[in-house]
């Protein structure tokens, strides 16, 4: 079973600009998951980016190595365009596990 790994960000422009962006990013996702890599995206409803318009958000991935989930965020059209800040963490799932937790975000 291959790693599971966070992408979280931050958001950087306007509203406007930020969403001129999201089609790109939702293509992209298209993409990630006919790649096998289960994306899993969405957006913090509550909280204000520094541009002050609540940009932001996480995506729960898998990949076969940090090389190919840094690779394959680095691809991500609001990185490309300079829409969000963002950290790559590789993460461990505990409970539950990844077979039944993935369903559940659905």
């Amino acid at each position: 079973m291959r790693p599971t790994f966070v992408k979280l960000e931050l958001g950087l422009v306007p509203k406007p600009q930020f969403d001129a962006v999201i089609p790109a990013h939702l293509a992209w996702l298209a993409e990630l998951e006919l790649m096998g890599h289960e994306p899993r995206s969405g957006y913090w409803a509550d909280r204000v980016g520094r541009s002050g318009d609540g940009a932001g958000g996480m995506l729960l991935f898998r990949a076969a190595s940090w090389e190919e989930a840094e690779t394959l965020v680095r691809t991500d059209p609001l990185i490309i365009q300079g829409c969000v800040s963002w950290t790559l963490h590789h993460w461990a799932l505990v409970f539950p596990s990844y077979e039944t937790a993935i369903p559940a975000l659905n």
